[in-house]
């Protein structure tokens, strides 16, 4: 299906913005630039802004227009479902360097992977509001989506998401999702980070993303304390 004018605007701007033409803080084009440019109405550009601002891109500052995030957001792994990424989406931090290695068994099975295939991982830590640890996220790609998105491997989170970011590249966007959740006692290197004492037990969340296809995107795991973890359902009771 072909893209509206809005998504178009939309996707262009993401692409510029994960690019570097536009950093955090940066003012972006004006409505009025985007209207000539794009030749559109502008109702079709303040749609397009809504949109990026849904997804945590963009933030509005009155008199000015609209600015790149300084601090972009994140959600924790699983339950992501079709919403706006701010909707969950909390403060983060990246941590350490994307690096390429043999993954957990959990994690080779999820991904489909051989015994000594090498995933792309990039860690990053979701922030309570505080600025306290609240999950430690893994996320692992298989090499043919880190080899078609070179980003991933930049330590440097990535405005549009990274969901986005390889939909744009490869063309695979999610298309069904599985989320296993587990309890264990954490790692004495995991306790560090989320500032736990040692033993304490976490609750993980095991999510994989696969496109229309049936082939995994990316594979993420979530550890969080204990304390702080709880899951909520809503749901019909009615026959």
């Amino acid at each position: 299906m072909p893209q509206l004018k809005y998504e178009q605007i939309a996707d262009h701007l993401r692409a510029r913005i994960t690019e570097g033409e536009f950093g955090p803080g940066d003012l972006l084009p004006s409505g009025r630039d985007l209207c000539e440019q794009w030749g559109v109405s502008r109702a079709t550009v303040v749609k397009a802004m809504d949109v990026l601002r849904n997804d945590g891109v963009v933030v509005a500052r009155q008199g000015s227009g609209f600015t790149v995030v300084e601090t972009p957001v994140a959600r924790p792994a699983g339950r992501r479902g079709v919403g706006p990424r701010v909707s969950g989406g909390r403060p983060f931090k990246r941590l350490g360097t994307p690096c390429k290695e043999v993954p957990p068994d959990r994690i080779r099975d999820a991904l489909h992977l051989g015994p000594e295939t090498c995933a792309l991982r990039r860690d990053r830590m979701v922030l309570l509001d505080e600025g306290e640890p609240y999950t430690l996220v893994s996320a692992w790609f298989p090499a043919d989506i880190a080899d078609a998105c070179p980003r991933l491997a930049q330590e440097g989170p990535i405005a549009e998401g990274t969901t986005r970011y390889v939909t744009r590249e490869t063309g695979r966007a999610p298309a069904r999702a599985t989320d296993i959740y587990t309890t264990r006692l954490a790692t004495s290197d995991e306790c560090k980070q989320l500032g736990l004492p040692h033993p304490a037990a976490v609750a993980v969340t095991l999510h994989t993303a696969y496109d229309q296809g049936g082939r995994p995107l990316v594979c993420e795991e979530g550890v969080t304390g204990g304390e702080l973890w709880e899951l909520t359902d809503s749901y019909s009771m009615e026959s």
